[in-house]
């Protein structure tokens, strides 16, 4: 890739139950979640008597162009787009998977990451389960229970019980929508109501791009039954808590986006406020990375009552691709997607925002950057706590080679980007931004809300941890 920014989206889902011309809406709602995975996307329709599908690699109007969405016709959809985490990539992998039954065919969909998914595979298998893809979003269709005496959604039920770690799954059958949360919480799940049909997405900000009025958030261990009959709701597990994963706020989600009440705008701004309170620097003008870095960057200017200016500009014609460049393009990547505005930076000392360091090579290659178009000092400030350990919920950094701050103190880290100074917000700051509400923080602080298998053994091959 030309330019990676250090963490990679989710995925995101998105699904219409009841309105006319339903893959255009779904089209519209993946358009919206597209910053959660440009690798692949998918849409399933159901008529009411049959499922269809289309999905492909790339982005959503690669996939969709206008002659294959008239080909999709009905009232009920579900869609993905995808950033592959679990099972690698390729058009096998894409979403929403389509399951052909005798008991009634069905889709599914899902964002987030099974922990326990090897377990899972390794026993359906020994069963005769043959699986089509290597994603753990498959491992559902497999639990469910193909007999006639059971109910689709005790069927549901029973699996969902299997299943530890991260998900919102959408499950669509020829006259039902099911919408359905991991029972901690960790990947958000909204509902929408929109004329005498509904929709649910992973982000609200793809409500308003369909003109749908916001109802509520599914709530952890819930599923969702949406049908002829209306709306209703049941509970796959009542031993449930709402951790919803911090970096949702911090990176992953639209700014316009809502997530448990709590605008990511706002909280991300709120996080540049406090970062100003607890790292004060003297400063000429204060920037952000962009995009996610920007409503810190404003908060953090208005704090301090330094100018904030935009120094860093984005090239948005250049995306992700699936070209291998050479070498040398790879090292001249940041350049490419990021450009210093020389007369702003020249003779400045800079406040440096960005929302997070990973492995830290994005940061060193903007602060030369900086260096070179002439700033004369660079204070880099980080809008959420140092990143120590790895996230096996469906972000992609599950090893702690990957995580610069796992094996270097700050002043470690300052050194290896080449920045005048550094510091973090500290994990009181991060609570107090989003509101002292509880959620997920296990890459700030080891804590994981969920029993991990061995994959703590596999993340840490050094031995060290």
């Amino acid at each position: 890739m030309l330019y990676d920014r250090e963490l990679h989206e989710e995925c995101g889902v998105f699904g219409v139950f009841n309105l006319a011309n339903a893959s255009e809406l779904t089209y519209y709602g993946l358009h919206a979640l597209q910053h959660r995975g440009q690798e692949g996307a998918g849409i399933v329709v159901s008529d009411g008597e049959k499922l269809n599908s289309v999905k492909n690699e790339g982005s959503v109007r690669f996939v969709f162009p206008e002659s294959v969405l008239k080909k999709l016709q009905g009232n009920m959809a579900i869609g993905h787009v995808r950033y592959s985490t679990t099972g690698g990539g390729g058009i096998l992998n894409v979403q929403p998977f389509l399951f052909r039954h005798g008991e009634g065919d069905f889709a599914l969909c899902h964002n987030g990451n099974i922990v326990n998914s090897k377990e899972l595979r390794r026993n359906l298998e020994m069963k005769g389960s043959i699986f089509q893809s290597s994603s753990d979003s498959e491992i559902l269709a497999h639990l469910i229970k193909k007999d006639y005496r059971s109910t689709r959604l005790d069927a549901l039920k029973e699996a969902l019980i299997y299943l530890e770690g991260a998900f919102a799954f959408l499950v669509l059958t020829k006259d039902k929508l099911y919408a359905m949360r991991d029972r901690h919480g960790l990947r958000p799940l909204s509902i929408g109501k929109l004329d005498n049909g509904y929709v649910v997405t992973s982000e609200t900000c793809a409500l308003d791009a369909v003109g749908a009025t916001f109802v509520r958030d599914i709530e952890p261990g819930e599923i969702v039954i949406i049908d002829n009959n209306g709306i209703y709701s049941d509970f796959y597990s009542r031993d449930t808590e709402d951790k919803i994963c911090a970096m949702e706020y911090i990176y992953f989600s639209r700014p316009d986006s809502d997530l448990l009440g709590l605008n990511v705008h706002r909280s991300r701004k709120e996080c540049g406020r406090i970062l100003a309170r607890e790292a004060a620097v003297e400063a000429d003008i204060v920037i952000g990375v962009p995009d996610s870095s920007l409503s810190a960057a404003s908060g953090y200017a208005e704090a301090s009552k330094i100018p904030y200016e935009m120094g860093l500009i984005k090239n948005r014609y250049i995306g992700r691709t699936f070209i291998e460049p050479s070498q040398a393009l790879r090292e001249k990547g940041v350049k490419m997607k990021l450009s210093p505005v020389r007369s702003v930076i020249a003779g400045k000392r800079v406040i440096l925002i960005d929302d997070s360091i990973v492995r830290g090579t994005t940061s060193k290659k903007i602060v030369e950057m900086l260096r070179q178009m002439g700033a004369a000092e660079i204070h880099m400030r980080i809008a959420s706590p140092q990143i120590i350990s790895p996230c096996f919920y469906g972000v992609d950094t599950s090893t702690y080679e990957e995580l610069i701050s796992a094996f270097h103190s700050v002043e470690e880290v300052r050194q290896l980007i080449g920045a005048d100074s550094l510091a973090f917000l500290s994990m009181d700051g991060l609570k107090e931004a989003l509101g002292n509400r509880d959620f997920c923080h296990a890459c700030f602080t080891k804590h994981y809300p969920t029993h991990l298998y061995d994959l703590i053994e596999n993340a840490n091959k050094d031995g060290k941890f």
